[in-house]
């Protein structure tokens, strides 16, 4: 439960933020449920780095058009056109499974102790770049919307739906089929070469959770669109009036989706490296592990020689102040030339590599680096879009505190002497900390739509946040009180 709810909220406050960092604020409250849950007992750097992957990876599909394959099921134009429906839904299941494959992939890839070596890294990127372009040539070519060219098998505005739209329809370009060859081939590559096993089952628990969820959320608002004139003359009116049925989609979405993941972590945990259903039932491990499992909880089972080159702080630190000022031009300024940077396999590449082989990366990917494009994001809209607060409030409130509070903690949990204690005294507090952190910035984005006030089409939703967020404090606060009594 606390999976499907954790995604609903990431997804659903996702849908105010953008595509590629707004997901990743998803992927990691999905993964922390499933690190409370099922990995607290595991290493804090091994689980951290596993979070981060999957934090990182479900950015990645955030660079597919999707907004005119939701219009086929619900435009207007489309009502009452079953086609059109069905073609739609199924764009949405092919867009939501490769999604949220990529980061079932790296999650699982991490998890199950056979973590490539740096050059692999290196390699298996430059290989999904090739493939996620062969796969644009093979699949998503020919686009050419001033000759009506398209590609064959197309999820997006067409004339073949609207054979008598003139200019005003204007077919975007997707990249689905660069992004599935890449994730297919990548997972077939890492179970015939790699031996892994539980990297290619929870790519196909990502890909069922995505491939479902996605269109199930937008049945809610499907129907709703097909059946306006019923729904605003009955009984649901006065509800209709205050629904945001697109935040309804993206909700929905993100709760299937979320509990997919965990299920398919539930169901496959034996293969996760070192997990014992024993060291499960404890929320103190930090000596028991070694001497259960003969080996330090700094390094787990994963066959890895890191060359000590990039274990230097500095070459870390040169790497998080590269993508962070190319993620902050890219995001926040505009025309930026750096705006390539937000591709969604771009935009991954030096994550994935600083995560793979960094001790610091991945604490620092999982607060201030997930944090700061929501923190600005949010500024931005408080302070110059829908003027809220003033500029001196929202620097203090939006920026300072946020990013303040997720570098001091990404800090502290990332010195050595936290890295070999047990996840059991990390994830629950991260959990904690994300949740009311995202629900307080999205709740400002949606200007306090406190439920004593007259209710707008943000007042559900923020409701929805709210039970969320209170579930998952109660997981949290429910562990961190286990780990304290055992200490």
């Amino acid at each position: 439960m606390c999976g499907a709810l954790a995604g609903g909220m990431g997804w659903g406050i996702r849908g105010q933020y953008g595509h590629e960092t707004g997901a990743m604020m998803a992927g990691l409250l999905v993964s922390s449920v499933i690190a409370v849950g099922y990995l607290r007992h595991m290493p804090s750097l091994f689980v951290a780095r596993a979070m981060a992957l999957a934090t990182i990876a479900i950015g990645i599909g955030g660079s597919m058009t999707y907004g005119q394959t939701v219009g086929l099921t619900h435009d207007p134009a489309m009502v009452g056109n079953w086609s059109a429906l069905r073609w739609g839904m199924l764009g949405l299941a092919v867009k939501g499974a490769i999604w949220i494959g990529f980061s079932g992939l790296l999650l699982g890839h991490a998890l199950s102790g056979r973590l490539l070596s740096p050059l692999k890294m290196i390699g298996c990127l430059a290989g999904m770049w090739g493939l996620y372009q062969l796969g644009l040539w093979l699949i998503n070519q020919p686009f050419d919307p001033t000759r009506r060219l398209l590609p064959e098998f197309y999820f997006s505005a067409d004339w073949h739906w609207r054979p008598d739209a003139g200019p005003e329809l204007k077919p975007r370009r997707e990249v689905w089929g660069g992004l599935g060859l890449a994730l297919v081939l990548s997972t077939l590559a890492l179970r015939v070469y790699n031996g892994d096993r539980l990297a290619l089952r929870m790519a196909g628990w990502g890909m069922l959770g995505g491939g479902i969820g996605f269109p199930a959320g937008q049945c809610f608002q499907a129907y709703h669109a097909w059946n306006l004139e019923a729904i605003r003359g009955g009984s649901w009116q006065a509800l209709d009036r205050v629904m945001n049925w697109w935040n309804v989609m993206e909700t929905t979405y993100g709760c299937v989706m979320g509990a997919c993941l965990l299920i398919g972590i539930a169901l496959n945990r034996k293969l996760i490296a070192g997990y014992s259903e024993k060291d499960t039932a404890s929320d103190s491990l930090d000596e028991s592990y070694s001497s259960m499992h003969g080996t330090s909880p700094v390094e787990p089972t994963m066959k890895v020689s890191w060359p000590p080159l990039v274990m230097i702080v500095w070459l870390e630190g040169l790497l998080l102040a590269l993508h962070l000022s190319l993620l902050v031009s890219s995001e926040f300024i505009a025309g930026s030339s750096v705006g390539w940077y937000s591709d969604g396999l771009i935009m991954a590449a030096i994550p994935l590599f600083a995560v793979s082989v960094g001790r610091f990366w991945p604490y620092f990917l999982l607060l201030p680096v997930t944090a700061i494009p929501i923190a600005g994001k949010t500024f931005r809209e408080m302070v110059f879009k829908t003027p809220t607060v003033s500029m001196p409030v929202g620097i203090v409130v939006f920026l300072m505190i946020p990013i303040g509070l997720t570098v001091l903690l990404a800090w502290w949990w990332s010195r050595p002497s936290q890295q070999s204690r047990s996840a059991a005294r990390f994830a629950p507090w991260l959990l904690l900390v994300v949740t009311w952190m995202y629900f307080g910035l999205n709740f400002a984005f949606f200007q306090f739509p406190f439920p004593w006030n007259a209710w707008t089409t943000r007042t559900p939703n923020a409701i929805f946040y709210f039970i969320a967020a209170c579930c998952l404090t109660t997981l949290s606060l429910g562990h961190i009180g286990k780990s304290a009594a055992a200490r």
